[in-house]
């Protein structure tokens, strides 16, 4: 999966953002040691000390946790790790909701679009 940094938010969140999809797609698996610091900022193209910020973020919520001289794994909660898939996929129908609102749909009508796109890929 390839590393999309924009320069419109903070680095940092966005690396959280990609770091959470690579683990909530199963990229990377529960109890995988993730590459260091460096060689994720190295792929990514960014700063190291921008990639240890995401990195300790993604410890404070549980996502990833570290082990002193092992390096940094994710988590093996797999509860966890499906809720967190949850949130991102309320997140992505939130802003799809507010996308299609600003293009003049109300509620029903992104409902409807929705189901005959669905029945479409049947």
């Amino acid at each position: 999966m390839e590393w999309i940094i924009d320069s419109d938010r903070p680095v940092y969140k966005q690396l959280i953002e990609q770091i959470e999809l690579r683990i909530v797609s199963g990229l990377f698996l529960p109890g995988e040691r993730l590459p260091s610091v460096r060689e994720m900022a190295s792929e990514a193209a960014v700063n190291p000390n921008t990639m240890q910020k995401a990195l300790s973020e993604l410890e404070r919520t549980g996502l990833v946790y570290a082990q002193r001289t092992s390096g940094r794994f994710i988590t093996e909660d797999k509860k966890m790790i499906k809720e967190a898939k949850r949130e991102l996929a309320m997140k992505e129908i939130a802003d799809f909701f507010e996308k299609m609102k600003r293009l003049g749909f109300n509620k029903q009508e992104i409902i409807e679009l929705v189901a005959k796109l669905e029945k479409e890929e049947r």
